[in-house]
């Protein structure tokens, strides 16, 4: 565990470059977020959670950029685990309405929507279902031309990917970063299971960067399954 000044900083570090793409520096911090301290010891900070694995530094920055190491961290002891989302999203009413497959596209449209990520959805290893996918190649975080050819390719692996995740994924959502996320390295991924009707096991998922707001998606993805609970159960 990382001492609680370096914790907040770090979590801090995480959460404005989340908010905004951008290297984070020591001045930047105290001027935002008033620390408390000098940024001298700011930049102490900084260069200690970079020697340490959990922030680099881009080459035409002097700001620093979380590292996967430092989204894992976040995930296990920084992020808001009792985030609460604005609103009523995704209310379910209309599912009623419609057969199965027509709700699943409707609830990952509605998740794109409110998310701005992409949405994956998949009804036994046979039917699957991908939106949004416009939504990564305008992240200033795919824009290198190699990167995005790497996620073309990637794009064309959902189905496969979906298929062998399909009978191995945990109850409960599951996030899967960087070098541990079967759709890539450059991304995130938050999937969980569902059932219809009883027995018909599925899987529902968004895909974005690193750099992705995992409180608020997480907190999505599980309104998302309430939903298909409640709606595609009865």
């Amino acid at each position: 565990m990382l001492e609680t000044r370096t914790e907040l900083i770090l979590k801090l570090v995480i959460e404005d470059y989340i908010r905004t793409a951008l290297p984070v520096g020591s001045r930047y911090l105290n001027e935002h977020y008033a620390i408390g301290v000098s940024d001298a010891t700011v930049r102490n900070e900084l260069a200690v959670l970079e020697k340490e694995g959990y922030l680099r530094a881009p080459h035409t920055s002097a700001g620093r950029i979380p590292t996967e190491k430092a989204y894992i961290y976040y995930l296990q002891h920084l992020r808001n685990k009792k985030f609460v989302l604005e609103g009523s999203p995704l209310k379910g009413s209309s599912y009623k309405t419609k057969d199965t497959e027509t709700a699943l596209k409707t609830i990952a449209k509605e998740l794109v929507e409110i998310s701005g990520e992409t949405a994956i959805v998949a009804l036994n290893p046979r039917w699957s279902y991908y939106t949004g996918v416009s939504n990564l190649f305008q992240k200033p975080d795919f824009r290198d031309p190699d990167v995005m050819l790497h996620l073309s390719a990637l794009i064309d692996q959902f189905d496969e990917v979906m298929q062998q995740l399909y009978r191995k994924l945990p109850e409960g959502p599951q996030v899967f970063i960087g070098s541990g996320n079967p759709f890539g390295e450059d991304m995130a991924t938050i999937l969980v299971r569902y059932q219809v009707d009883g027995q018909t096991q599925g899987l529902l998922g968004l895909i974005g960067p690193l750099r992705m707001d995992y409180s608020r998606n997480i907190a999505l993805i599980e309104r998302a399954k309430e939903v298909i609970d409640q709606y595609l159960n009865e």
